[in-house]
């Protein structure tokens, strides 16, 4: 990673409100909420009370953050496998900026998603595409999704969809040879900043951190946060 470009940072599983606006005060560049059922963070549009997103449940938005006045956080929904009407639904009601595809999309459906939401519904939105790594032959199977996502992010190939604390092995990602660039996920903690910062590979864009930095599901550990974003950008 060179040291002259800032690695990005997307904190991934976020839900109550007091820990959302906590974690927006860090530099960080992606907030991502889970949009599956099955997740132990999934949000429920009825659940969710802060100025980040829409409050279906609560019209009165008096405690929540003024969001005009805080520093622009792009907003990540992750997806497994749901239909184009979900995603397009919780991509208008919560002002999504970018959705993750963590299931077993299809290059076809990828296409038919972006030529349905952009332009004329969220002309700027980017498309995330996760990819569960074990083996090279799991890196191979980016190639099919070159030219139709603007961001990979690598994780730990398991029984559930992510969230499992475990890493894989890193020095696979030298078989990535796209021109995609990729976000490293997967059993990221506190103590891999130096290690990050050694990933020299020219595709590299930041990391996405979750699990390890909970004290329950989908409640961030805000020190631990900062002290590890302090770490790996050096401030």
């Amino acid at each position: 990673m060179s040291n002259t470009i800032k690695p990005l940072i997307k904190v991934c599983g976020m839900r109550q409100p007091d820990n959302i606006r906590a974690v927006t005060q860090l530099p960080i560049d992606y907030m991502g909420f889970i949009f599956y059922p099955k997740s132990s963070r999934y949000v429920d549009m009825k659940r969710v009370r802060t100025g980040l997103m829409p409050d279906l449940a609560d019209a009165d938005m008096s405690h929540a953050t003024d969001v005009s006045q805080m520093r622009h956080i792009d907003r990540v929904g992750v997806f497994v496998d749901a239909t184009v009407q979900d995603i397009i639904t919780h991509v208008v009601a919560f002002k999504l900026d970018a959705v993750q595809l963590h299931g077993s999309e299809s290059p076809t459906f990828i296409r038919n998603l972006r030529s349905t939401i952009v332009p004329d519904i969220r002309p700027e939105l980017k498309i995330f595409k996760a990819m569960s790594i074990a083996s090279a032959d799991d890196i191979a199977r980016c190639a099919q999704y070159e030219g139709l996502v603007d961001m990979f992010v690598f994780d730990t190939k398991c029984t559930g969809y992510g969230g499992s604390g475990m890493q894989f092995d890193w020095s696979m990602l030298d078989n990535y040879q796209g021109t995609v660039p990729f976000l490293l996920s997967g059993g990221i903690g506190p103590d891999d900043a130096e290690r990050i910062k050694s990933i020299s590979h020219k595709r590299f864009a930041g990391v996405d951190l979750n699990s390890r930095f909970e004290t329950e599901p989908a409640l961030k550990d805000v020190r631990l946060l900062e002290e590890f974003i302090g770490r790996l950008l050096n401030i």
